[in-house]
């Protein structure tokens, strides 16, 4: 199979070997003087020069317009899919990892991630400003009627797959692009994102995560597998926990 996972990455860090991997530099039309020796995400059809507010979603369209490829994934360059909890770039995985779960599977996604004592939905506001997920709460139900219950549901759940990482066999990576692309670009006609924070700003790529779970729960046809996933930088536990905890009770900082 051709699979190709697009590594994400805003400066040079040091990748895998293996071939299942091409480093991505994204925002590279803001960035074009960066010495970095990663295919650029501003060539073909690209959407590059929004990487300030789509994140690493710039990587996924380029790669999606202009990759000819039997299976597309994305991940960070400091966090990979892997069948073990090593922080190692030999540990990560493999093209042959790849291609078995894929003899059997349409899509490889990261373990989910769970919350606990909140809700996605109550996570996603207590965490950023509130106005872009009731607008696309509002362009699902008005525009994709169809996907509205499987949005309430995953926005009840307290787990979600997040990062945007995964790796789509080619008929539902375009299904899937097409319509979460779609969607971000109706919540986009709908705000004004001029007074947020640099950080806030990036709500485009805040949006994408839990439609990706919307979108699977609609399209259970498709069958998935989950693989552990990897942070390759030491976490702080503590602060990120008293973070979290800040965010609940005070809301987005």
């Amino acid at each position: 199979m051709e699979i190709k996972v697009l590594v994400a990455a805003h400066k040079n860090y040091q990748m895998p070997d293996d071939k299942l991997y091409l480093p991505v530099f994204v925002g590279k039309e803001l960035r074009p003087d960066v010495n970095h020796s990663f295919q650029g995400d501003n060539t073909g059809d690209n959407m590059s020069a929004m990487n300030p507010y789509y994140n690493e979603l710039t990587a996924i369209y380029w790669g999606w317009k202009n990759l000819n490829l039997d299976a597309m994934g994305l991940v960070h360059y400091r966090r990979y899919l892997s069948l073990n909890h090593k922080k190692s770039l030999n540990k990560v995985l493999s093209y042959q990892d790849a291609e078995r779960l894929l003899k059997n599977n349409d899509i490889i996604l990261p373990e989910k991630r769970r919350y606990y004592i909140e809700t996605i939905e109550s996570h996603y506001r207590h965490s950023h400003e509130n106005n872009p997920l009731d607008i696309m709460t509002n362009v699902i139900k008005d525009k994709y009627p169809e996907y509205e219950d499987a949005y309430n549901k995953v926005m009840k759940r307290t787990w979600a797959h997040m990062f945007n990482m995964f790796i789509m066999k080619r008929e539902p990576l375009n299904e899937y692009c097409k319509w979460m692309f779609d969607v971000l670009k109706n919540v986009e006609k709908q705000i004004d994102i001029s007074t947020y924070s640099t950080y806030e700003q990036r709500v485009y790529g805040f949006l994408s995560e839990p439609l990706l779970d919307v979108w699977l729960e609609r399209h259970p046809e498709y069958k998935t597998t989950e693989v552990d996933y990897v942070f390759m930088e030491h976490t702080n536990w503590l602060v990120k926990g008293g973070n979290f905890l800040k965010r609940k009770i005070v809301g987005h900082y």
